[in-house]
């Protein structure tokens, strides 16, 4: 556990020590504001329906973006290496990688706080649909950044990664979307795999057994073929 925390620490330093948290959340806060806002001002309606809905896409750039240097640089660097030889396992070098990734997900939606409460002060707000949109907001963050982490193991180029994760997730997130091309018996299989769905029904504050094991079993996926990627590298 010290080891796994020891990792965590390191990769969330790397993250505020750098330009890259403070850009990735700004842009994040640019786009989700904007659409909530622009609800605000521009259609008179004080909810939160439309940052809700744009969440998966948006996620499926930005968290390819955390994710992407986290075992790419390493490699690439030569500093995995290095890593490897101090006092901790494979497993826990991932795990810990992984948490930093999902605590870069907290610190983007942390700020997103101000939404919910800006609805409250104009209006009436359901809080259940607004703690069942951050519970899945945090389940697909930790699904896009297993998957993320995965694909950060393939390669020593962060760009790489970047693309491979953000096809990945984008395909998750639209997946639902081209089912009426497809044939029922077919549609119905892909519909479970789709995240978008199983998003949605969490952000209406139904917490429903098949969602959230559908959440952990992407998760638990992702990590598992990192540290299979990584077991056959080293």
């Amino acid at each position: 556990m010290r080891a796994t925390l020891y990792v965590f620490s390191r990769e969330m330093k790397s993250y505020f020590f750098s330009p890259i948290a403070y850009i990735v959340i700004s842009i994040f806060l640019l786009i989700t504001g904007w659409f909530f806002f622009s609800t605000f001002f521009i259609f008179n309606q004080a909810d939160l329906r439309n940052f809700f809905a744009l969440l998966p896409l948006v996620f499926s750039f930005v968290v390819p973006a955390i994710t992407m240097r986290l075992i790419a640089e390493e490699m690439h660097s030569g500093s995995y290496e290095i890593l490897l030889t101090l006092p901790v396992s494979l497993r826990q070098v991932i795990v810990g990688k992984f948490l930093a990734a999902l605590g870069m997900v907290c610190a983007m939606l942390i700020p997103t706080l101000a939404y919910p409460v800006t609805v409250a002060l104009l209006g009436g707000v359901d809080w259940g649909p607004v703690a069942g949109g951050y519970l899945g907001a945090l389940l697909l963050g930790a699904a896009f950044a297993a998957i993320g982490l995965f694909a950060s193991c393939l390669t020593r180029n962060q760009i790489i990664a970047f693309i491979v994760a953000t096809i990945i997730c984008f395909g998750l997130t639209l997946l639902d979307r081209i089912l009426f091309f497809l044939p029922d018996s077919l549609a119905g299989v892909l519909n479970y795999l789709a995240c978008g769905a199983h998003f949605k029904n969490i952000s209406k504050g139904i917490i429903d057994s098949r969602d959230l094991l559908y959440f952990l079993s992407v998760g638990f996926l992702g990590l598992y073929g990192a540290q299979l990627v990584m077991q056959e590298k080293y």
